[in-house]
C-alpha cells in the first residue's frame, strides 16, 4: 500500500475527506516554496501537489500559467523541483509532482521515475499523457513504487472511467469543470453526480480539482468526494502576497479554513 493509499484509508475511517493544496514550485522562489509546503502540512493539508513550471500548461488558466513563467524566469525546472523535494523525504506528507509528458520525456522514464523514488514523491500527474499512450510511464513508476494519477472529465464516458480507473493509482483526479484551472464563482451543478457515477464504476479514491476556491465550496465536495484539490486561490495569494512571510502566512491561514471545513465528518455516495 502506497503512502496515499494509507492516507486515503485512515481519512475514510474518520469519515473525512483529504485537503490536497497546490502550489507552483518556485513561485516566487524555491525557498517560500519550502516554506509554504511545511506551512501547508502544519495548517492541515493531507497530500500537496506541486507543479512543475512548464513553458506550455495547456490545462492551467491564467493564473498558474502566470506563476510557470515567474519561476521559469528564476531558472526554476523538473531537476530543481525533485532536489527541492529531498528536503521532505520521509519527513511530511506524501508530495505529489504535476508536470508535463515532454521534460519527463527529457529526463528520460526510467531516470524520473527513479529520481522521484529516490527523492519521496509519492505521486505523479502528468495531464496530457493520456493513459492510452501512457504504459510504457506507467510501467516505470510502478517499478519505482511511484503513483500514477490520471484525471477524469465531465465529459468521460463510463468507458473512459473504467480504463482511467485500470491504471490509476493512488487517486483519480476528476477536472470539475470542462476547460483549465482557475477561481469559480460556482461549482457545477452537475459535479456530484459526475462523482457518483465514477465511484460507481472505481474502487479508487476520487479527488476534485479545477475551480474550488473557498471553505464553503471545499465543504460541499466533501461531502461526495474523498478529496478536494485547490491550486489557483492558492497561487493567487502567493501572486498577490507583499513578501515571503506574508506569503507564507496567508497561505497558512486559507488552508487552516480549507481543512475546518473538508475535515468534518460528512455522509458520501458509496460505490456500488
Amino acid at each position: 500500500m502506497s503512502r496515499i493509499d494509507q492516507t486515503f484509508k485512515r481519512l475514510k475511517q474518520k469519515s473525512r475527506s483529504a485537503l490536497i493544496p497546490f502550489a507552483v514550485a518556485g513561485d516566487p522562489d524555491l525557498a517560500a516554496t519550502e516554506a509554504l509546503v511545511w506551512q501547508m502540512v502544519q495548517a492541515g493539508a493531507d497530500i500537496i501537489e506541486l507543479g512543475v513550471p512548464y513553458s506550455d500548461p495547456l490545462a492551467d488558466g491564467p493564473t498558474i500559467q502566470a506563476a510557470s513563467q515567474r519561476a521559469l524566469s528564476r531558472g526554476v525546472n523538473l531537476k530543481a523541483v525533485l532536489n527541492l523535494a529531498k528536503n521532505f523525504k520521509g519527513k511530511t506528507i506524501p508530495l505529489v509532482i504535476m508536470t508535463y509528458f515532454n521534460p519527463v520525456y527529457h529526463y528520460g522514464l526510467k531516470a524520473f521515475a527513479a529520481e522521484c523514488r529516490e527523492c519521496g514523491i509519492a505521486g505523479v500527474i502528468i495531464p496530457d499523457l493520456p493513459p492510452e499512450e501512457g504504459e510504457p510511464w506507467i510501467e516505470e513508476a510502478r517499478k519505482a513504487g511511484v503513483d500514477t494519477i490520471f484525471l477524469t472529465a465531465p465529459t468521460s464516458s463510463s468507458e473512459r472511467i473504467r480504463r482511467v480507473s485500470k491504471v490509476c493509482r493512488g487517486y483519480i483526479y476528476h477536472v470539475a469543470v470542462t476547460g483549465v484551472t482557475g477561481v469559480r464563482e460556482k461549482l457545477s451543478a452537475d459535479l456530484e453526480p459526475a462523482v457518483r457515477r465514477i465511484r460507481e464504476i472505481s474502487k479508487k479514491p476520487v479527488a476534485v480539482g479545477f475551480g474550488i476556491s473557498t471553505p464553503e465550496q471545499a465543504k460541499e465536495v466533501s461531502r461526495f468526494a474523498d478529496g478536494i484539490i485547490v491550486g489557483s486561490a492558492i497561487v493567487k495569494i502567493m501572486e498577490g502576497g507583499a513578501g515571503k512571510e506574508d506569503i507564507v502566512r496567508q497561505v497558512g491561514s486559507f488552508i487552516t479554513s480549507l481543512a475546518a471545513a473538508c475535515h468534518k465528518k460528512a455522509v458520501r455516495c458509496s460505490a456500488s
